[in-house]
């Protein structure tokens, strides 16, 4: 197995904007965001001075929605605080495969795109898995597990930094809950991550303590404490 550089994970957004996701964002000198249809996460350097906090400002608009993704540094004092929230980035640990990941031969398990965007949009209204809109399954390869067709579960590669693949949006409806559809779809997206070469992270809520769990069983470990935050700009 390839492991990435975890320095890159300091900023996951930034070096996601930098590279593989360069395409499905917009930037001004060193700040840079998704285009909003995608994401709604914007960077700026790790210490950024006025002009990058000015660029990011002409990039959103007046107004505009900044989700600062773990960000270090405070906006400026105009900015208008929206949330806080105190998580944990989670890596990857559990050598080379998973366990139980060849059971996603025959669960079901099946790759999801544009034609699903509908239901993977109600599933995550439903759920609130974290941020996810009309195009954010361009970011990578996303599956689900579908019951009488219809969805109940997903997960999906969000943040890509060099030699790592976030996975995100997991997700299960109330309904189907308590079957291991979450760490069946987390097990077959480790897998293929790892495969490629790459190493899978992964960030959850402090307060979600179940998820937290589960993500250790399934062999993460916490690299660190992170401050998700938003802001409005002037």
């Amino acid at each position: 197995m390839t492991s990435g550089d975890a320095a890159v994970l300091d900023d996951p957004v930034g070096e996601s904007l930098r590279g593989r996701h360069e395409a499905l964002g917009r930037r001004i000198r060193r700040a840079a965001t998704f285009l909003p249809d995608v994401a709604t996460f914007s960077a700026v350097p790790l210490d950024p001075d006025a002009a990058d906090w000015a660029d990011l400002a002409r990039l959103l608009g007046r107004g505009g929605f900044a989700d600062m993704f773990g960000c270090p540094a405070s906006p400026p004092p105009d900015w208008a605080p929206v949330f806080v929230l105190e998580g944990r980035q989670m890596i990857w640990a559990g050598g080379d495969r998973p366990r139980r990941a060849r059971a996603a031969i025959d669960s079901g398990v099946v790759e999801l795109g544009a034609a699903d965007v509908p239901e993977m949009l109600d599933l995550a209204a439903r759920t609130r898995p974290g941020p996810f809109w009309s195009r954010t399954h361009e970011l990578g390869t996303y599956l689900g597990i579908r019951h009488g067709g219809r969805l109940v579960a997903m997960a999906g590669e969000r943040l890509r930094p060099p030699g790592w693949a976030e996975i995100s949006a997991v997700c299960t409806a109330p309904e189907a809950r308590g079957r291991g559809h979450a760490a069946l779809l987390v097990n077959t997206l480790a897998a293929r991550i790892l495969a490629r070469g790459e190493r899978p992270f992964l960030h959850v809520a402090e307060t979600n303590t179940a998820a937290v769990a589960l993500y250790e069983r399934l062999g993460f470990e916490t690299r660190t404490h992170v401050t998700f935050s938003g802001f409005r700009t002037p």
